[in-house]
This record gives C-alpha cells, sequence and structure tokens, in this order.
C-alpha cells in the first residue's frame, strides 16, 4: 500500500536521470553485450593516482589513535582549526580569515546546502555546460520548474552559454534577473578557464546589480596560466559578493576520503545587513556534524606536503596533454586540457550521445556527453585525464586508430 505521505513534487520536474550514473548503466549494459570487452574510462572524474604515503600515513596513524583513551576525539576535533588555519595560509595566502573557512565533506554536498541559503523564490543563473549539480539542486529546492524537456530549460533558470564563439566565457548580462550566479572555473566540463579582466567583469557586474556569485574553484590546483586567477577573492570586491566552494577531492585525490570547504567572507551581507556568513554557519552547524576527523588530519597532511600533492596533479595535467596530441594527430578540435583536467573535444553537427556510443564501441573508452551538462554541450564530448598513465596511453592509441585520417 502506497504511503499517503506525498512526495516532493519537483523531483517529477527533472529530467532524466543523472547524468553519471546513465553512464555507468550505458558502460554495463555493453559489457554485458561484449563480455570480452577491455573498457578504458576517460568519463568520470574520479581520481586515479594513489594518495601520497604521508598523507595516508597521518590519516592511518591518527585512526589508529582512536582506539585509546588519550587519542580518542568525538564531536568537534582539535585539528578543525588547524585545518582552518593552513586552508587560510598555504591556499589563500592570507587573503581570507581562518573563521570565514568552513570544513565541509566536499564540495558537491556544500553545493546542495547553500541552496538552503536562499529563499525558493531566489532566481539562478548558470553556465552552459555546467556542472549538473547546480541545475538539479536548484530545481529539487523548487526554485524553477520544467519549461521545456528537449532543450532542458526551466522557467526561473537562466542558462548563460559558453561556446567557442565567446571563448566559453558567457554573456554575463544574462543574469540580470537572476539572483544567483553559478560560476565554475576552471569550468567543468569544457575545461576553460577565466582570465582576471574576466572575472573582474564578473565580480563588478555582481557588485553594480546586487548578485550573489557561487564560485566553484575545485580544478583551481590546475591552473598552470598565471593570468588566470585561482580564487575569486584574487577580485578586488570579490568579498562583497562571492562565496568560494572548493574541494580537496581533485587538489589531493581525496574523492573517496571526502573533505572540502567554503568561504564566506565577513563583507558579504544579505539585502537587511545580515552577514551571509551567520546563516550558514547555522546551516552547517543545524544540517552537518563536521568532516570526518580522519579526513581532516589527511587534509593537514596534505597541506604540509603541497609539492607532493601538486607532483600528482601535474601527473593528470601530462595525462591530458596526451589526449590533446592525439586529438591534435586525428584532426579533431577541442578545448581545455591545459588549466584543467577535462578535454573538451568537438564533433560538429553530432549528436553528445551518438559521439559518445561511437568512442565506447569503436575505442572502447569512456567518455562523457557533453549534452548532459547542458545545450550548449551539444557536438562535445567531455574526455577525463584521470586515470593510471598506461590506460591513457593505450586510450589514446585507440583513439588515434579509429579518427586519424
Amino acid at each position: 500500500m502506497p504511503l499517503k505521505t506525498p512526495r516532493n513534487e519537483n523531483f517529477a520536474k527533472l529530467t532524466a536521470g543523472y547524468l553519471f550514473p546513465v553512464i555507468n548503466q550505458k558502460k554495463k549494459d555493453y559489457l554485458a553485450a561484449n563480455p570480452n570487452a577491455s573498457l578504458i574510462s576517460l568519463g568520470i572524474g574520479d581520481t586515479t593516482h594513489p594518495l601520497p604515503a604521508a598523507v595516508s600515513d597521518a590519516m592511518a596513524s591518527y585512526s589508529k589513535g582512536l582506539g585509546s583513551q588519550e587519542g580518542y576525539e568525538g564531536y568537534d576535533p582539535k585539528c578543525e582549526s588547524t585545518l582552518k588555519e593552513k586552508i587560510a595560509s598555504v591556499l589563500y595566502n592570507g587573503m581570507i580569515k581562518p573563521d570565514e573557512v568552513f570544513v565541509s565533506d566536499g564540495s558537491k554536498c556544500d553545493i546542495g546546502r547553500l541552496q538552503l541559503l536562499f529563499g525558493t523564490k531566489a532566481t539562478v543563473a548558470v553556465q552552459d555546460p555546467a556542472y549538473p549539480v547546480y541545475v538539479d539542486s536548484s530545481v529539487i529546492m523548487g526554485r524553477s520548474g520544467l519549461n521545456n524537456p528537449e532543450t532542458k530549460q526551466y522557467a526561473g533558470l537562466t542558462y548563460m552559454p559558453c561556446t567557442p564563439d565567446n571563448g566559453f566565457f558567457p554573456d554575463i548580462s544574462l543574469a540580470k534577473d537572476s539572483d544567483i550566479i553559478y560560476f565554475c572555473n576552471p569550468n567543468n566540463p569544457t575545461g576553460a578557464c577565466a582570465t582576471k579582466p574576466q572575472l573582474e567583469s564578473l565580480v563588478n557586474f555582481a557588485k553594480e546589480h546586487g548578485k550573489v556569485i557561487i564560485f566553484d574553484s575545485a580544478y583551481s590546483s590546475f591552473i598552470t596560466d598565471p593570468a588566470c586567477p585561482k580564487s575569486i577573492y584574487e577580485i578586488e570586491g570579490a568579498k562583497e559578493v562571492a562565496i568560494e566552494t572548493t574541494s580537496f577531492s581533485k587538489l589531493a585525490g581525496f574523492t573517496g576520503v571526502r573533505l572540502g570547504w567554503i568561504v564566506c567572507p565577513a563583507e558579504l551581507k544579505f539585502a537587511d545587513g545580515t552577514p551571509v556568513k551567520n546563516d550558514l554557519g547555522r546551516i552547517m552547524s543545524t544540517l552537518f556534524n563536521g568532516a570526518s576527523s580522519v579526513a581532516q588530519q589527511g587534509g593537514i597532511a596534505a597541506l604540509d606536503n603541497i609539492n607532493q600533492v601538486m607532483d600528482i596533479v601535474k601527473y593528470y595535467l601530462e595525462n591530458a596533454k596526451l589526449v590533446r596530441e592525439t586529438l591534435d594527430s586525428c584532426g579533431i578540435k577541442y578545448y581545455g586540457g591545459d588549466n584543467a583536467p577535462y578535454i573538451f573535444a568537438h564533433f560538429p553537427g553530432r549528436d553528445s550521445w551518438d559521439a559518445f556510443e561511437e568512442i565506447l564501441t569503436k575505442c572502447q573508452v569512456v567518455t562523457t556527453p557533453g549534452f548532459g551538462f547542458g545545450p550548449a554541450g551539444q557536438g562535445f564530448v567531455r574526455i577525463s585525464a584521470f586515470g593510471q598513465r598506461e590506460n591513457v596511453v593505450e586510450a589514446c592509441k585507440r583513439l588515434a586508430n579509429h579518427f586519424k585520417k
């Protein structure tokens, strides 16, 4: 007998399934039909390189200590204040204060929690294409209703197209009627990285029109171009309009360990003058009991051994270079892969899912269809550099064998 409790009607407004489980099912279906196939996954952005020994040793040592009276800790572990201080000093060079850092279990979770900061009437603007959680979490919160299933357009949600024609930096003026601007930099999936003047235009627009920017910098450690800021707070005035969310997942390979943080400056205030930081603190204390103390010990060790951590980031960027060189040899136009671990390969006039299927069946390589990230992703396929070197090399050989003219 069904429940009398009504379903949250917003779930019915979501288009299809969440992108990555759909891809995973397609992998399973292919393997079921081709049991001897040797698939290589360059699709989901999951890290594959082992953690530095100093990081895993720190977590193991702390975990062992939890088995003793002297080493046991429960809520509010002492390490959290240390981690906040190190985030502020090592990653932000003192641009922010430790008490403006909210330690969490990852930026994806934080994006969902940040939805609670603003009333359901608040409207949203997102880059197109964009990480699906920005749109899906907005819809689940009741911010917008499905308007056009074929183009994935929602009422109350504005898409800001990012295309080769505009250098993958959107026309910010499209967000004039939106209250919240989600901005991912470097961008997932396009791999595009905004320059300082571009981010200045974003911040100036937000200040002029009273918008709040949710700045997702989860891939900032991959930025190699000195002309591209790693934090929105490198831009003058950003503390008055921006919340930054980021993660140890891609920086330090913590996709399974789960650790991230939000920065909410004291200068950021609601229309009535209430510091946003106060309400965010209430959300975190009400709905979240803190990141794992074991993970936090790993985060501290990662920042204490930042050079070893960055060596792994460089490893993935070298993978990206191999993919770029392969696409060059095949005459396939692509974007990204220099300041981000993603390469956005262009197949003009093709349906993204068709290109995905061709690469899956002909090369036995799993990618991600660009349309899954938004309407402007049509005709593109995202290739991830997160893979073991030998697998990336083999995938490149397969791609070259199929596409090279």
